[in-house]
């Protein structure tokens, strides 16, 4: 089947009436994923939004229970499922990738994430594929491809004035099934994307397993400014915090986005802080994206879409500790090998 983009605009009013859309946008300056209406101008032409969508099934901040005291005495718990029915319309290849990871953490390993399972049930997602790609993205190292989302409900295959659609689960086929003359028979060739920035994970996952000493940490955590803009765009990162918020006789408790980057985060009531200086976070973020993750769930944290290179304010390029790394192991390979001849 074939969409015309002269009719995405009535698409997103018919699903708008359906449930709430999110699509990319710029909003006070910044590009994220903005509920849709009619002030909303849609930015399909970026590449990537500088906040990715995790927000829509892990927000910010978000209550997960109540409680007061009623007008007996008596201690009463509020629950709250402030899930909805909701499309994100225009999320990129990378970042559905990076729900898989999201969802190996919230709903795997015996432990179901209520929240992040009610917002995840109710989601319906339309990737569109790729056409161009930033000088940070590396994606296609990572193992994604950028014209392909398996796990998305519908793809929408770039082709120039047309998409081609795919309905790749059984909620985008009902989805597609309500678009009815908006979209017509046919197919077009998808507009290609070359992706230039590219790394070898090759050896760096076993590499990375001896390297928990390695001088390379002293040298990164020189650099880094541990001001944690690297966790709060990185569209796996899942840290969080739980507060509360009292008020005479009622309360909530929340939980809400931290970051593995502040020393904070592993703070102790006893005062012990297992990562007390910036070598011990820095090397923590990268190990987790690069190995434990690998280990836990058998795929890398990373994605690839670049959004911390671009953004870090000291340049701190994960794609170079991964080549550093992988030279590093290559290098330990041939001694091994000529020690071995």
């Amino acid at each position: 089947m074939i969409l015309s983009k002269q009719n995405l605009a009535p698409l997103l009013q018919s699903m708008a009436g359906r449930r709430e859309v999110f699509v990319p946008a710029e909003v006070n300056g910044v590009t994220k994923f903005a509920q849709y209406d009619e002030n909303v101008d849609p930015r399909f032409d970026l590449i990537n939004t500088t906040m990715p969508p995790k927000d829509l099934l892990f927000p910010q901040t978000q209550r997960m229970y109540g409680f007061r005291v009623n007008d007996e005495g008596n201690y009463e718990i509020l629950e709250y499922d402030e899930s909805r029915e909701r499309a994100v319309v225009g999320i990129r290849p990378c970042d559905m990738r990076s729900i898989v990871c999201l969802d190996q953490v919230f709903l795997t390993k015996g432990f179901v994430d209520e929240f992040y399972a009610n917002a995840r049930e109710k989601l319906l997602t339309v990737c569109i594929g790729c056409t161009q790609a930033s000088e940070t993205c590396f994606c296609e190292s990572m193992g994604t491809d950028p014209q392909a989302a398996p796990n998305a409900d519908i793809m929408l295959q770039d082709c120039g004035e047309t998409y081609n659609v795919v309905a790749q689960t059984e909620k985008g086929e009902a989805e597609v099934a309500l678009w009815g003359d908006l979209i017509e028979d046919g197919r077009a060739e998808p507009t290609a994307c070359d992706v230039t920035l590219r790394v070898s994970m090759d050896g760096v996952v076993d590499a990375l397993e001896n390297m928990y000493n390695h001088p390379i940490w002293d040298d990164l955590s020189v650099k880094c400014l541990n001001c944690g803009t690297c966790t709060y765009v990185c569209p796996t990162c899942h840290c969080f915090d739980i507060s509360q918020d009292l008020k005479m006789k009622e309360g909530v408790r929340f939980r809400c986005w931290d970051s593995c980057m502040f020393s904070e985060y592993t703070a102790m009531a006893g005062g012990h802080n297992p990562r007390p200086t910036k070598k011990e976070r820095v090397r923590n973020r990268f190990m987790h994206k690069l190995n434990f993750f690998e280990r836990r769930y058998g795929m890398s944290l990373c994605v690839g879409c670049g959004r911390c290179v671009e953004k870090c304010p000291v340049a701190l390029d994960i794609t170079r500790l991964i080549d550093d790394v992988g030279s590093l192991a290559a290098a330990e390979f041939a001694e091994i090998g000529g020690a071995n001849a």
